[in-house]
C-alpha cells in the first residue's frame, strides 16, 4: 500500500471514529453518561492508526473511563475538556511504543481529539442544562405546593376560629355556673387546656399561612441573633450541646418584624439543639451581600432522609417521635419567612448534620 492509499485510509477511520462519536452523543441518555463514555473511548481507540498499541482515558468532573489504566510518562497526546469555558477535565491517549519504538502519532491524530473533546465538553454542558432545569421544576412545583397548603391552611385557620373561641367562652361560663362541683371544674379545665392549645396550633397555620399582623422596622439583626442564642442559654446546657457563632460584622440591617425574626431564630435553633447529639456543636452564621442578609444555622445530627427534604416546611410534617412535635414549628418559620419576601433551604451537610439557610433582603 503506498503512502497516498494509507493516508487516506487514516483519514477514512478519523471521520469514521468522528461519526460514531456524534452518533454515541447525540443518542445519550444522561442517566447512563458513564456507559457513553466507555462507547467514546473504544471508538476514539479504533479511530487511530495503531488500534491494538493505543489506549483511551477521559477524565472529567467525578468521571474516570478508560480502555485500560497507563501512566502519563509514556508517549501520551491530549485535549482539554472545557465546560461552560472551564477546564474541566482531559481526553487522553497513550500510545504503546514498547516493541516498535519508530512509530508515533500523526498530525491529524491531535485534530481528532481536540474534535472529539470539543463534543464531549458540549456533552457535558447539556447534562448540567438539564440538571438545573430539572431541579428550578421541582423549586417551582414545591413552591407551587406550599402556596396551595398555604391557602388551604388560612380556610382552615379562619374556620377554627370561632368555634374555638365559643368553646372557650361558653367553658368559662360553665365553669364559673359549676365551681361547687370540683369534678366538673376539673372537666372543663382540661376542655379549655386543649382548647388553648388548638388555638395555638391555629395561630401557627396562621403564620404558615401569612395571616398574622406585622410590625415591620429597620432593626440591626445582630443583636437579635445575639438576645435569642442568650435566651437559649438553659437549653444549651439543658441538652450538653455547645455553639459556634460567626458574625464578622457588626450590623446586618434588615426591614423585618423583631417578634417573628426571633420566631424564626428560636424555631431553628432549638430545632438544632433537639436533633444535635450530646457535645455536638450548633453553628450560627450570619452575613451580608449586595442584596441579602443571609443567617444559617447547621447541627451535627443525622441530617435529613432524601426524600425528606421536600417535605420538611409542610405543615404537620415531623421527623420528631409522635408527641415531640406538631411538625408546625419549620412551616410557621417558612410563613414568616415568605412575608418577609425572603427565602429559606434545608441541606444536609457534607459530612453530618442539616443545615437551614434564610435570605431576607437587606436595607442598607
Amino acid at each position: 500500500m503506498n503512502s497516498t492509499e494509507a493516508a487516506l485510509k487514516e483519514r477514512i477511520k478519523e471521520l469514521t471514529c468522528l461519526y460514531e462519536v456524534s452518533s454515541i452523543i447525540a443518542n445519550t441518555d444522561f442517566e447512563l453518561i458513564q456507559d457513553t463514555l466507555r462507547a467514546i473511548v473504544f471508538s476514539i481507540k479504533k479511530g487511530f492508526q495503531y488500534p491494538q498499541k493505543t489506549d483511551v482515558q477521559i477524565n472529567c468532573e467525578s468521571l474516570s473511563i478508560g480502555t485500560r489504566p497507563f501512566s502519563k510518562d509514556e508517549l501520551i497526546i491530549t485535549s482539554d475538556i472545557h465546560i461552560f469555558n472551564a477546564k474541566k477535565g482531559e481526553l487522553i491517549v497513550r500510545l504503546d511504543v514498547s516493541e516498535t519504538e519508530h512509530i508515533n502519532f500523526l498530525k491529524e491524530e491531535q485534530s481528532l481529539l481536540d474534535t472529539i473533546a470539543l463534543k464531549i465538553g458540549n456533552l457535558f454542558e447539556r447534562i448540567e442544562i438539564q440538571q438545573n432545569e430539572a431541579s428550578l421544576k421541582r423549586q417551582m412545583e414545591h413552591a407551587d405546593r406550599l402556596s396551595i397548603l398555604g391557602e388551604i391552611t388560612a380556610g382552615i385557620a379562619h374556620e377554627l376560629n370561632t368555634p374555638l373561641a365559643n368553646i372557650l367562652g361558653f367553658s368559662e361560663l360553665l365553669k364559673e355556673d359549676l365551681r361547687d362541683d370540683k369534678k366538673a371544674v376539673s372537666d372543663l379545665d382540661k376542655i379549655l387546656q386543649n382548647a388553648m392549645f388548638s388555638r395555638e396550633v391555629v395561630k401557627k397555620l396562621m403564620f404558615f399561612a401569612c395571616e398574622m399582623p406585622q410590625e415591620k422596622q429597620r432593626i440591626n439583626a445582630v443583636p437579635n441573633i445575639e438576645n435569642a442564642i442568650k435566651l437559649l442559654d438553659a437549653t444549651f446546657k439543658k441538652a450538653q450541646v455547645n455553639r459556634q457563632l460567626k458574625i464578622k460584622e457588626e450590623e446586618l440591617w434588615l426591614r423585618a418584624d423583631p417578634i417573628q425574626l426571633t420566631q424564626i431564630l428560636f424555631n431553628l435553633l432549638i430545632n438544632a439543639i433537639y436533633f444535635s447529639p450530646k457535645e455536638g456543636v450548633v453553628t450560627i452564621e450570619a452575613y451580608s451581600t449586595k442584596k441579602y442578609i443571609i443567617i444559617s444555622i447547621s447541627d451535627e445530627g443525622r441530617g435529613f432522609k432524601q426524600e425528606d427534604l421536600n417535605k420538611v416546611f409542610q405543615p404537620f410534617f415531623t421527623t420528631k417521635p409522635q408527641g415531640d412535635g406538631s411538625g408546625l414549628g419549620l412551616s410557621v418559620v417558612h410563613g414568616i419567612v415568605a412575608s418577609h419576601k425572603g427565602s429559606i433551604v434545608a441541606k444536609n451537610n457534607p459530612d453530618a448534620g442539616a443545615v437551614f439557610i434564610v435570605k431576607l433582603p437587606n436595607d442598607q
